[in-house]
Formats: C-alpha cells, structure tokens, sequence
C-alpha cells in the first residue's frame, strides 16, 4: 500500500462522511484527485492536470449515456406538444375499477413508461393524469405516491434493461460485458422491486378503507402544468401510433438480432431521433427544421443536468481501476481501488454474505446524495475487485451495489432526491412518503440480495 493507496481510501471516506452530512461530493472527489495525480507523477502541475484528464477520460466513457437520456427526453418532448403523450395513457384509466387495481395499473404504466423514457419525465406524466383518477377509485394518495416510486425510481431505474445508463456504468468499472449486467440488474431490480410493492400494499392497504369520498375531492386537484404551449393535437393520433410502431420495432430488433449493450442503446436513440424528425416536421412544417434545435437543447440540458455532476465523481473512482486509471494517470498506474480490493479479498470471501451485503450498504451510503447513479463506479469496481476476476460473481456483486446505490439515492428513501418530484405531483409530504418507502424497500433490498448470495454467485 503506497502513500497514493491510502489517499484513495481517504477520499473514499471523505466522500461517504460527505453524503452522511447531506453534501454533494464533486469538490471530495475533484480534491483527492489532485492529491492522488500530484503524489503519483510528483507534480503539483500533473496534479492539476489529473483534475482535469480524469473529467475527459469519464466524460468520453459515459457519454453514450448522457446521449441516450438527451435523445429519449428530445423525442418526448416533440410528441408532448400535441398531446400525444396523453393519449399515450388514456386507455389505462379505463382500467382503474378499484383502489387495489389502480395500484397495480399505476405500477405497471410507470415500470414500462420509465424503461422507455427514464423516471424523471414518466413520473410526472402518470402522476398527472393516472393518479388523479386512481385517486377517485378510493387509492390514497400516499399509496399512489409509493407505486410510482416503487415501479419508477426503483424497479425501473435500477434494473434500466431498455437504456442500460445504471448497468452501462457498472460494467465500465466492473470490467463485465453491459450485457451480463443488465441481465443480474434486471433480475435483481424486479425481486427487490415486488417485494416494496407487495409489502407496501398490505402495510398501507388499512389507509385504503379510512380514505373517504370528501378525502378523494380534496386530493385530486389539477395537478397537470396547463401552461405548456399545445400545437398540432390534430396529429398526436398519428404521432402515439408511430411512437408505438417505433418502439415495437425497437423491441424486435433487440430480440430478433440480439443487439446488446451499446448497439442496443445506439438502435433506440437512433430510432428517437427519427420519431423526433418526423414529429417536428409534421407538426411544424418548414419551422421544423429549427424548432428541432430546440427539442435537442432541452434534451441535453436535460440530460447534464441530471448526469452532469458525475463526470468528476466518476473520475476520482475511475482511478479505482487499473484501466481507467492509466489513461487518466499514465502509464504503469495503479488500479488503486482493485488494489484494496486485492487485499480485503483475502479476508472477504467472494461469494459470501459479507461481500454481498458490504456492497449493498456502500452502494447504500453512496446513494445519500441524491443520484442513485453517483455510487456505481464505486460498487462496480468494489465488485470487479472483489470478484477475483469470476465475470459472473463481478455481475452478480455489481447488481447488488447497483440496487443499493439507485433504490437509495434514484429517489425512494432519500427525502432530498428525485422522490421530491414524486410526492409534489401527487401532494403529499415528502418525509412522509420517505417513512412509508423505507420498510418496503429494505426488505426488498434484503431478499434481492440474498436471493443473489444464494442462487446466483
């Protein structure tokens, strides 16, 4: 263990004491960069210049993600305009007969809306128009608050098998194929996912029966932002049916082809681009051709204002491993973090419960900030390490920090996160709605995990 060693873990631990205090973690993590680039070269010079190579090296490695996101939001954004977007979900509320059922529609809806679009524009979309009308069924809206993150923020998210960014990432600092990540994210996501949802129904399901008609008219207000300029409503018929066709398509060819990982998510931002070309010129005629400009700014700035601070966090872990950390250091560094690895490996059995449920609770801890996606360079290279060069166990490990990092911080048990958006569409307290997700989602998090120790690795 060098000096530079012993600065890696410091910064670790300055990061973890930093999300304890509710603080973002960019100025822990460009710090110890510095310090970790001027000890390892003997530079104060090459310190600052390893600030800035460990931003690019990270921005080059994730920025198919942050494409993938502008992409996704350009194209709901150009549909929305004309309504196409409620359109998209109003045979759903057909369906809402009874509170159980509008729990279980509101799950759904969100869980297939969020693989395609991400939580963050789905949730808002269904907790405008569905929960309103599931509310009329009898379903408190705290219930419908805790299905939208459940299915949303958590199940969605965390496994995100159709954008792959949360699998993408861990396999980049695991070393593993995208594809074996998502498959154990996946798998992972929907245990931890109906074990919330389920025990979240029956702790809550008393509140359902004390939920009274003059409850139901206070809730329900109009919760949908009418102020957003509607134009060409006249073409969202044809709009949802091509969105539809686009992403059935999209669906086949991944399938059909077997187009994994990065070609998998290349076909599905290649195919919103297309959808959002042809929605633009539909519906604006010759002004499409810039008013498409506009639908790509929102997207991108959509897409690094949620992704953008990463980039420095991923740096710092990023010289975790040995790969990364020769582009970003030069050559003959130090995977730092596979180093500690290497050494606590010899202590921490690869395929036990210790491993397992150690990388749950840093995925955890990493997941305070906020961005469930923040710890997931950390777990993943954690995983790699631990993993002793198995593929299987490195997936296995990294889907459990995954599910740790995203369930905490991708907004259903941290009160400063997303979540915020999901108890304000549907008006209710957001500590509440924390206190009601936590249960649920530890226990999820706690079968997914042995679940995985004990059938996976």
């Amino acid at each position: 263990m060098t000096l530079a060693h012993w600065l890696y873990v410091a910064g670790i631990l300055s990061v973890i004491v930093a999300m304890l205090f509710r603080r973002n973690v960019v100025i822990p993590s460009m710090i110890f960069t510095f310090l970790i680039g001027w000890n390892f070269n003997g530079s104060i010079i090459n310190g600052i210049l390893t600030i800035f190579n460990a931003s690019l090296v990270a921005g080059q490695d994730l920025f198919n993600i942050f494409l993938i996101i502008a992409l996704m939001v350009m194209m709901l954004k150009a549909i929305s305009i004309t309504g196409a977007d409620e359109l998209m979900v109003k045979p759903l509320k057909k369906l809402m007969v009874s509170p159980f059922v509008s729990y279980l529609v509101l799950i759904v809806s969100t869980y297939l809306i969020s693989l395609f679009f991400w939580p963050t524009p789905a949730v808002p979309l269904i907790g405008a128009l569905l929960v309103p009308v599931a509310v009329k069924t009898g379903l408190p809206p705290m219930l419908g608050a805790m299905a939208l993150a459940f299915a949303g923020q958590g199940m969605a998210l965390s496994g995100d098998v159709i954008i792959q960014g949360a699998p993408g990432l861990t396999a980049k600092a695991a070393g593993i194929s995208e594809a074996l990540a998502t498959q154990y994210g996946g798998i992972l996501s929907i245990i931890t996912g109906i074990t919330a949802i389920v025990l979240g129904y029956l702790m809550t399901r008393h509140e359902t029966n004390a939920f009274s008609i003059e409850d139901c008219q206070a809730a329900t207000g109009d919760t949908k932002d009418k102020c957003n300029e509607v134009k060409g409503q006249q073409y969202a018929g044809v709009l949802l049916l091509i969105l539809i066709v686009a992403m059935a398509f999209v669906v086949f060819a991944m399938s059909h082809f077997q187009l994994k990982g990065g070609d998998a998510s290349a076909l599905l931002g290649g195919t919103a681009a297309l959808v959002t070309i042809i929605a633009s010129l539909l519906v604006h005629k010759g002004e499409g051709f810039d008013v498409i400009c506009d639908y790509i700014s929102d997207g991108f700035v959509f897409a690094f204002k949620v992704m953008g601070p990463i980039i420095p966090i991923a740096g710092f872990f990023f010289l975790g491993n040995s790969n990364t950390a020769a582009r970003i250091l030069g050559e003959g560094a130090p995977g730092y973090l596979f180093d500690i690895g290497q050494m606590l490996a010899s202590s921490i059995q690869s395929n036990g419960f210790l491993a397992a449920f150690g990388i749950l609770l840093v995925g955890m801890i990493a997941g305070l900030d906020g961005s469930g996606f923040v710890g997931l360079p950390m777990t993943g290279t954690l995983a790699g390490a631990i993993a002793g060069g198995n593929p299987q166990i490195a997936a296995v490990l990294g889907a459990v920090g995954q599910m740790g990092s995203v369930w905490s911080g991708g907004g259903t048990i941290v009160a400063w996160s997303s979540l915020v958006a999901v108890a304000g569409i549907v008006g209710v307290p957001v500590m509440d709605l924390v206190r009601k997700n936590f249960v649920p989602v530890i226990a999820g998090l706690t079968v997914s995990t042995t679940i995985a120790v004990v059938f996976m690795m």
